[in-house]
């Protein structure tokens, strides 16, 4: 016996990606629904062999259903959420919009695999930001070690994480350079990203931090614990998909890179590709489709006691947003639901 699915938001690049890895893990699934807006009415998407028409978000009826994994951003899932929820429909979510809620659980299957069983006071779950996502997959096992103390990161993220008008506006702006008399104006980003970086993703917040930023100390916080102190500097660069991290972390003990390193080896969820030689890392376009978060340039740091630097790198459609919604449900079926 398996579970009634209803992926939200399935003309989307996070929603055809959930329903691609639904099918992929084989995930144990009587019936599925794609559910878009109504200007996407009846548009097609793939569910492995399968093709599926999308359904009227609007005019859907979620009673009976068993998960509904939601890719609308916050203003849509403010409107639909509570009603797949309120109709006994546990809710994934990938928007912002409940990360900070108290009452709904914010999951990362690798790190805190029992908080989906908090679910049950609204009925919802969060995912988190996809820079997030795969940073704590990695400071958890090394936290569980020797208790972390600080993080220092800067991100490195591709414009997928912009969505489609941002993987558009690099490809536009692109072609541009190289057509001069193509006359292309900044629409999604603030400056020219084709050629660029931008230290800017989301809005600045009185303190001077960007919202992005924010997100990573306070998701940081509530997935692995409280205690952390984290700054980041999060940078949007013309890579099309992955997002990469530079990792500084001081931790109250001491931790060696060796064993750093056999850690992350045996950690859920990681790939450590870490090889002192050209070539020996793994950059954004290699885990471009993978399930894996991989690690890389794992190294002491001298200028602290207890310090390691590493390199983080995840596909962002993947395990920063639809795989881990999809591992979510997994988790849920098997600690609470127990129907697959």
């Amino acid at each position: 016996m398996g579970y009634r699915i209803a992926v939200v938001g399935a003309t989307g690049n996070v929603g055809r990606e959930m329903l691609n890895i639904l099918a992929e893990r084989e995930f144990p699934v009587d019936e599925i629904a794609a559910l878009a807006s109504r200007r996407s009415l009846g548009t097609e998407v793939s569910f492995g062999e399968r093709t599926l028409k999308t359904l009227d978000l609007d005019t859907f009826d979620f009673t009976g259903w068993d998960i509904a994994l939601f890719a609308i951003g916050s203003d849509a899932t403010k409107i639909y959420a509570p009603k797949a929820a309120k109709a006994g429909c546990v809710v994934i979510d990938n928007s912002s919009l409940y990360r900070y809620d108290a009452d709904v659980p914010l999951v990362v299957p690798e790190v805190n695999p029992e908080a989906v069983e908090g679910y049950a006071k609204k009925n919802i779950i969060a995912n988190p930001n996809c820079s997030t996502a795969q940073m704590v997959v990695a400071l958890k096992p090394l936290h569980d070690r020797a208790r972390i103390k600080r993080v220092v990161v800067s991100t490195y993220q591709s414009v997928s994480g912009s969505g489609k008008d941002g993987i558009d506006e690099l490809w536009d702006q692109t072609k541009a350079v190289y057509n001069p008399t193509d006359d292309y104006q900044a629409k999604v980003y603030p400056k020219q990203i084709a050629f660029n970086v931008i230290p800017h993703i989301d809005v600045f917040l009185e303190d001077g931090q960007t919202k992005e930023e924010w997100k990573m100390v306070a998701e940081t916080k509530k997935i692995v614990d409280p205690k952390i102190k984290v700054t980041a500097t999060c940078v949007r660069v013309p890579v099309f998909v992955g997002h990469a991290e530079a990792i500084n972390i001081e931790f109250e003990d001491h931790l060696d890179e060796a064993e750093a390193r056999d850690i992350l080896r045996e950690a859920p969820g990681i790939m450590v590709i870490d090889k002192r030689e050209d070539g020996g890392y793994v950059t954004p376009i290699e885990c471009v489709g993978d399930f894996a978060t991989f690690i890389s340039r794992i190294r002491q740091d001298p200028t602290i006691d207890n310090g390691i630097n590493l390199w983080c790198v995840s596909d962002n459609l993947r395990k920063g947003a639809a795989l881990n919604a999809v591992q979510i449900a997994e988790t849920l079926g098997a600690r609470v639901l127990k129907k697959g």
